[in-house]
């Protein structure tokens, strides 16, 4: 059975950014990411870290856990928004709120699928 090419979606041709502390949870986002035409050009598990790679990496897009080993990722959605780069928010916890000044993002619960992004 040959393989059809896949559809191009939305996503084809970004530069993605992963920011997620459990490593299989980012390998299989990344793999995601990957099967919708994005290029994943870096990903991290900590705040700083992940702040001082947006310079660097310069991405389109960032899937950014809430929640990095205890530490709120709000910083890097500051930090992505001053460098004008779309992002999502992604959370494990069932309800998904967001503090006041972040309730205008997007949202997606883990775990998720591709159809999701």
């Amino acid at each position: 059975m040959v393989n059809a090419s896949p559809m191009p979606s939305a996503l084809t041709g970004l530069r993605a950014f992963v920011v997620e502390d459990e490593t299989l949870v980012a390998i299989y986002l990344e793999d995601l990411l990957e099967e919708l035409g994005c290029a994943v050009v870096g990903t991290a598990g900590q705040v700083s870290r992940a702040i001082s790679q947006i310079e660097t990496l310069r991405p389109d897009i960032a899937i950014i856990d809430i929640n990095l080993a205890g530490e709120d990722a709000y910083p890097i959605a500051s930090a992505l928004t001053r460098h004008r780069i779309h992002f999502i928010f992604a959370t494990g916890y069932g309800d998904g709120r967001l503090p006041p000044d972040w309730r205008h993002c997007p949202i997606i619960q883990k775990p998720y699928h591709k159809a999701d992004l």
